[in-house]
């Protein structure tokens, strides 16, 4: 069983071409980054804003110019870490389609090269067209996935930075 589905996964790496890896180990990096997200906030979010807002609270004077001038520096230090790795994320999911297509460009250029030293053999033409679609398909599903996970994680990071300066008041 594991040695079918690692062969399955060898076969298909092989058909993808040079590309393909370079997709898979974006992918994997992607992902890794967004479970870290994730993680970040059911572990250490809440231990961020509170420390925080205990330090607020703890000012005595909070209506002030200055005292003014550091709850926005509070408040854009726990937003950098509210928000982490979620622009890398982005940067993810908008690279894995442009590598898709390189992949596709790769594939192609071999066909080219069987049609330029087979002729239109259909068989010596089959391996670059594989090598053409599957990196196409691998990108897509990288960023399509990836997409979904930062749209949520977008839409987290928005309303968690909008509460947590809601409870930085300027009351006294």
């Amino acid at each position: 069983m594991f040695n079918e589905a690692y062969y399955a996964i060898i076969t298909f790496m092989e058909r993808g071409g040079p590309v393909l890896p370079l997709i898979a180990a974006l992918t994997f990096a992607m992902w890794t980054m967004i479970f870290e997200r994730f993680w970040f906030f059911r572990t250490e979010f809440k231990t961020i804003v509170d420390s925080t807002i205990q330090e607020w609270e703890g000012r005595e004077e909070r209506r002030s110019w200055s005292a003014h001038a550091i709850r926005e520096a509070m408040i854009s230090q726990a937003s950098e870490k509210i928000r982490g790795t979620l622009p890398l994320i982005q940067t993810c999911v908008a690279l894995a389609p442009l590598l898709g297509l390189m992949g596709t460009v790769t594939g192609m250029v071999a066909v080219f090269d069987a049609m330029a030293t087979q002729g239109g053999n259909a068989r010596s033409m089959a391996s670059g067209v594989s090598m053409a679609t599957i990196p196409t398909m691998a990108g897509m599903v990288a960023s399509l996935s990836g997409v979904l996970a930062t749209t949520f994680l977008q839409g987290k990071v928005d309303r968690e930075t909008e509460l947590f300066e809601d409870h930085l008041t300027m009351d006294h």
